[in-house]
């Protein structure tokens, strides 16, 4: 009988804990261009591992590719229940571990300052924002790219429903990215689940605000509901995601986010503005 998506994972970390031996996890994560989180979640079988992250994995620690089997076999039966698997060959390894922390998620607080946060995006605007992509020349991976996106809307059948605290910069109500059509009937989508999810918040920093914390990046702060485990930062650059894990980075950010929720607009005030700037875009 296979084992179970868990089980195999758990003996698949331990194992790869023993491999590991006395190499420090932050070495191990440094030599393959991961995070140590990444590393400390597959081991404790949080996560499951690509094919491609074992073998590299397996290689640093010198392990014979004839000896690979059984491994791969365990890492093979402890990603079979992720959602996102038929799309792993689209996506790079940063965004995968972005959806692990996604899907584990009980709150996300978010600042945007550029495009509407993906789990609220139109399939249009999704779209239009994909392929603006500098990574992405073929159709069928902007396709397999927007499928995903959408799909991560399981994001909210969770139950219970996970926070979702947004703070969006004025100018991502004005910026029509796909068309003026597009950002219009974004806007409604946008008006329609504040208004239907108790547990999505949005707020709207207007440009009267001045300076402020996230002059520098958009970002997000991910918590999660063990107790052990440290909240995780996550912003996107033009070559992939950055993940912040040290408790003195995430305390910066999270002050940041404190600070923005404080200068923008109230719930109800934003709302106003979305609508208003949804109508007056339409006429």
């Amino acid at each position: 009988m296979a084992r179970p998506t868990s089980t195999a994972r758990r003996e698949l970390g331990g194992e790869l804990r023993r491999l590991r031996a006395e190499r420090r996890a932050v070495d191990v994560a440094t030599a393959l261009g991961w995070s140590e989180s990444k590393l400390s979640r597959i081991e404790t079988a949080h996560t499951g591992i690509s094919e491609a992250d074992l073998d590299r994995l397996l290689t640093l620690y010198g392990l014979r590719v004839e000896d690979r089997g059984r491994l791969r076999d365990l890492a093979k039966r402890g990603r079979a229940r992720a959602w996102w698997a038929p799309y792993r060959s689209s996506v790079p390894d940063q965004y995968e571990e972005y959806l692990i922390l996604e899907a584990e998620a009980v709150r996300i607080a978010e600042w945007e300052a550029q495009v509407m946060p993906g789990l609220l995006q139109t399939d249009e605007y999704a779209r239009a924002v994909i392929e603006t992509g500098a990574d992405i020349e073929d159709s069928e991976v902007i396709q397999r790219r927007l499928d995903l996106r959408m799909n991560r809307r399981v994001f909210f059948e969770k139950d219970p429903p996970p926070a979702l605290q947004i703070v969006l910069d004025e100018s991502v109500l004005r910026r029509e990215v796909g068309g003026r059509g597009v950002l219009v009937r974004q806007l409604g989508r946008l008006l329609q689940e504040i208004g239907e999810r108790a547990e999505v918040e949005v707020q709207i920093l207007p440009f009267r605000a001045g300076a402020h914390a996230g002059l520098t990046e958009s970002f997000l702060v991910l918590e999660f509901a063990e107790s052990t485990r440290n909240p995780v930062v996550h912003s996107e650059g033009l070559t992939g995601g950055l993940f912040r894990v040290k408790p003195e980075e995430i305390d910066i950010y999270q002050d940041a986010f404190d600070d923005l929720r404080e200068r923008a607009l109230s719930r109800e005030a934003s709302r106003t503005v979305i609508a208003e700037t949804r109508d007056r875009l339409a006429r």
